[in-house]
């Protein structure tokens, strides 16, 4: 049985970036999105102010998780529909008047990335 390999999209070299501080509960940390050419998402990174922490790591892998989910051709609105709505710490009011409170982090990032690039289809 012949498989075909997936094709992995990369971002260039130099590319622009949207970078947004956001606050949850006692939490504050910065999101930036890189993007293709075209305006498309195409990795993110979060950085948190409680740096070091287990909570941190996570949020790293799960940035490199979603990053190669989005060069891999899911569509951005499919990867931020299996994150919206994640429930755990650090939830509750956010510093966005877009998003007034959110459930995690995840939560959040899924329901900015759907708020900030509507209507994105995969490649």
């Amino acid at each position: 049985m012949l498989t075909q390999s997936p094709h992995r999209e990369v971002l260039p070299e130099t590319r622009r970036s949207v970078t947004h501080k956001f606050s949850i509960s006692t939490y504050e940390g910065y999101l930036t999105v890189g993007l293709f050419p075209d305006g498309r998402p195409g990795e993110i990174f979060i950085k948190m102010s409680k740096e070091g922490s287990t909570l941190s790591g996570l949020i790293q892998g799960f940035c490199r998780a979603f990053s190669l989910s989005l060069q891999h051709g899911l569509a951005l609105q499919d990867a931020a529909e299996r994150f919206r709505g994640m429930r755990f710490e650090p939830m509750g009011a956010t510093s966005n008047p877009d998003i007034p409170d959110c459930s995690s982090i995840l939560d959040y990032v899924a329901r900015y990335l759907e708020f900030n690039f509507p209507g994105l289809k995969s490649r």
